[in-house]
């Protein structure tokens, strides 16, 4: 990861500089090991599930104790930013890629590094974590006499599961390769530049706009809830939570503005701790409205309840990412051998966590202990298992260019 942005000017009228001519590009190491947090918090998200009251994974056991509504209150506060972190910090990084390379090259690198993984997930990943639920369910479809072919299951299954967010963010990412080729070829010219992402005056957003955009996220993820209401799925292409939408685009674009003006460096200490106080607060007071809702209530289709969850859903993902982001500025931007080789190695954990927690979950599956004991065991064995499986796959031939 680049910590300035990038000079290459875009277009005819300049020539792209060689990578011998660019000057070396320190890292931001504390986005480094932001990512290293959020990958983590992927795969104890998913744990949960696993033990909790959300069937929404490839391997579950439902809670029998109340534990297990402690691992749906983490789902929930992860969900409300963890993955729409992940998409801001995609895009901070989106417009240095693209003035590096150039257009053509810029799309064809991200073709490579989203489309691979994904295609490797796909075709060979799924199927290793899907294995569990095809053999419970054709010893279902034996017990009625019938068959269950794993060519008609693997088709029937197709989704691209956690590559989901790698399956938006090409998508992203391609849509901003082709606004910024529209725009160059608007100030095309002899004499004309397009715009370089130069970032002369770092300025830290003003709280009136961050207060602008939390009620706009927030009505606009509410408008969007008419439509896609919290339990929609799509299938194929396998978005989990297209209700999140909103978000996740906004949130990108938030990345590619900050990456322009500066603002992870220029937010203050200050403004970090009122994001947290806000996302305190915010949640202190949707607390009696969760706790005493039933049915759908809450999933959208224009009730006052799903009003409510999307504007705490909005206010407590933009005070944890300004808080976060203001801490590990502060705190933890520095990276040790071990540090260094957990970031080397997030993405590749994102990837292939999947099989890793199926075979753990299958692994247990005989122990008989609280919700909550078999997610800390089985979170304790997952995070070194999947930076282990990890390694092991980024040491394949030519892995690691793509991982």
């Amino acid at each position: 990861m680049t910590a300035t942005p990038e000079h290459a000017a875009v277009g005819a009228a300049r020539p792209e500089p060689t990578a011998e001519a660019r000057p070396a590009r320190p890292r931001l190491l504390y986005i480094d090991n932001l990512r290293i947090a959020l990958t983590a918090l992927v795969v104890l998200h998913h744990t949960a599930v696993t033990y909790g009251n959300i069937p929404a994974w490839y391997y579950t056991e439902p809670a029998e104790d109340g534990s297990g509504l402690l691992l749906d209150v983490l789902v929930m506060f992860n969900q409300a930013f963890f993955m729409g972190f992940f998409f801001l910090i995609a895009g901070y990084f989106t417009p240095a890629s693209y003035d590096r390379k150039g257009a053509r090259p810029f799309v064809r690198d991200r073709l490579k590094r989203l489309g691979f993984p994904l295609l490797a997930f796909l075709l060979l990943i799924r199927p290793l974590a899907t294995f569990g639920g095809y053999a419970d369910l054709r010893a279902t479809f034996a017990e009625r006499g019938e068959s269950l072919p794993y060519g008609m299951y693997y088709l029937l299954s197709w989704d691209a599961g956690p590559l989901w967010f790698v399956e938006v963010l090409l998508v992203f990412a391609l849509l901003y390769a082709l606004v910024r080729r529209r725009a160059a070829s608007r100030h095309s010219g002899s004499a004309a530049q397009a715009r370089r992402e130069t970032v002369r005056d770092p300025r830290p957003p003003r709280p009136l706009a961050v207060v602008v955009f939390t009620v706009a996220l927030a009505l606009s993820t509410y408008l969007w809830r008419f439509l896609v209401p919290t339990d929609t799925y799509v299938p194929v292409l396998g978005l989990p939570t297209p209700n999140f939408m909103p978000q996740y685009a906004s949130f990108f674009v938030l990345g590619v503005l900050a990456h322009r003006r500066g603002w992870p460096q220029s937010l203050s200490r200050a403004a970090g701790r009122a994001g947290f106080a806000v996302a305190t607060v915010a949640t202190l007071a949707y607390l009696p409205v969760v706790t005493t809702v039933k049915g759908a209530a809450l999933n959208g289709h224009g009730t006052w309840q799903s009003l409510v969850a999307a504007a705490w859903e909005s206010t407590f993902a933009v005070g944890v990412v300004l808080g976060l982001t203001v801490v590990f500025r502060e705190r933890f931007n520095r990276q040790g051998a071990v540090a260094g080789f957990l970031s080397r190695h997030a993405f590749a954990v994102y990837v292939i966590h999947a099989p890793v927690l199926v075979g753990l979950g299958f692994a247990f599956r005989g122990l008989h202990a609280p919700a909550a004991a078999k997610f800390a065991l089985v979170a304790a064995l997952a995070l070194p298992l999947c930076w282990a499986v990890a390694y092991a796959v980024r040491s394949l031939p030519r892995a690691d260019r793509v991982l």
